[in-house]
């Protein structure tokens, strides 16, 4: 059997994960997640601006949230629903990176599994695919996955030089 996405990108220490973080990333075929999260955005005009173009959900509050995780021989689809806000993307491990396409943008990211979490870190960025973009002006961009209380949780900031924050989210997930 193919090993998941996640089982390519983390090797052996996916199986080190607590048993939440494993259950959702061991997903193959469709699988529906539901809880809560908040989301936190950017005060200026330019960081709105940024969450418009990458398809972010808008500041919210303890909202009902759902997210389809769709799975195939290529990667993962994550289509996410924070309360009628939808937010979609594409999920591919190549070249021993995850790759993330949201709005124009790829995101390529080195996952690390430590002290129970999946830490995402930004390697790479390119606009529509082909322009690539220096990875440095997303050094802000911090992502984690953990259990707490043996639930799903996350959180992702996303800040950029002279912008600021760009949105915040965080909250936890349990099978629908």
């Amino acid at each position: 059997m193919q090993p998941t996405l996640f089982q390519q990108a983390l090797g052996a220490s996916f199986f080190r994960l607590p048993e939440s973080l494993r259950r959702l990333h061991g997903t193959r075929g469709r699988v529906r997640y539901a809880g809560v999260a908040s989301i936190e955005g950017g005060r200026n005009p330019l960081a709105r601006l940024c969450a418009r173009i990458a398809g972010l959900p808008r500041p919210t509050r303890d909202v009902a949230t759902t997210v389809d995780f769709i799975a195939d021989a290529r990667g993962e689809t994550w289509q996410r629903d924070f309360g009628g806000t939808r937010m979609s993307s594409r999920l591919a491990f190549r070249d021993g990176l995850l790759r993330e396409r949201l709005g124009p943008l790829q995101f390529r990211y080195e996952l690390l599994a430590n002290d129970g979490a999946i830490w995402w870190t930004v390697a790479g960025v390119r606009l529509f695919g082909l322009l690539p973009l220096p990875a440095s002006l997303f050094d802000g961009v911090r992502c984690r996955e953990f259990e707490q209380d043996g639930r799903y949780r996350f959180l992702v900031d996303a800040r950029l030089p002279a912008v600021g924050r760009v949105v915040r989210y965080e909250g936890w997930l349990e099978p629908a």
